[in-house]
C-alpha cells in the first residue's frame, strides 16, 4: 500500500437493529461474518469508508458506507438479509483514471474518465458499459443515472465481464470517484 492509500477505517457491527445485541469491531476486509456474529442488522462507522455486502465473499447487493450510524439499514436499503461481508476502502488522494468499454473484454467504444459522470448516455452517448480498467483511484458505478440504484465498487484492476462478478443489473449508467471528502 502506498502512502497515498494509507488510512485506517473502523466499523462496529451489531447483531440487532439500533446497535443492540452482540457486537464486533472490524478494521479491515472480512469475507464472512459468521464466525463473529450470527447476524448483522446495524452498524456504526467510526472512521473511513466501507463497502458492505449481503452475501459472504463480497458478493450480492453492495452498499457504500462512510462515517455515521446505520441503526436500521435493512429497511433503508430494502435488503431482506443482513450484512455478511465487508471491504475497507483505502483512503486515496491521487489522480483518478478509468477506461470504460461498451462490451465485455474491453470491446466496442472506449472512453477514459478522470472525474464523476452522472449520466453516461448524456455524456458519451453510450447506452451500455460491460467492462472497465481502473488505473487509478477507487470508484462506484450505479445502475441508474445521477448515482441511483444498485451500485458496485471498483478498485484498481481489470474487470473484463461484470456478469462474472455477480452483477445481475442491466447496465451501469453513472459513476463517481470515492473521495474522502464525501
Amino acid at each position: 500500500m502506498t502512502t497515498t492509500e494509507m488510512g485506517m477505517g473502523r466499523v462496529t457491527f451489531y447483531e440487532d437493529r439500533n446497535f443492540q445485541g452482540r457486537s464486533w469491531e472490524c478494521m479491515s476486509d472480512c469475507a464472512d461474518f459468521s464466525s463473529y456474529l450470527s447476524r448483522c442488522h446495524s452498524c456504526r462507522v467510526q472512521s473511513g469508508c466501507f463497502m458492505v455486502y449481503d452475501r459472504p465473499n463480497y458478493m450480492g447487493n453492495q452498499y457504500f458506507m462512510r462515517r455515521g450510524d446505520y441503526a436500521d439499514y435493512m429497511s433503508m436499503w430494502g435488503w431482506n438479509s443482513g450484512i455478511r461481508s465487508c471491504r475497507m476502502i483505502p483512503m486515496y488522494r491521487g489522480q483518478y483514471r478509468m477506461r470504460i468499454y461498451e462490451r465485455e473484454n474491453f470491446g466496442g467504444q472506449m472512453y477514459e474518465m478522470m472525474d464523476d459522470c452522472d449520466n453516461m448516455m448524456d455524456r458519451y452517448r453510450m447506452n451500455n458499459c460491460m467492462s472497465c480498467n481502473v488505473m487509478d483511484g477507487h470508484w462506484l458505478m450505479y445502475e441508474q443515472p445521477h448515482y441511483r440504484g444498485r451500485m458496485m465498487y471498483f478498485r484498481p484492476g481489470e474487470y473484463r465481464n461484470f456478469m462474472n462478478m455477480g452483477w445481475s443489473g442491466s447496465r451501469f449508467m453513472s459513476m463517481r470517484r470515492i473521495m474522502d471528502m464525501w
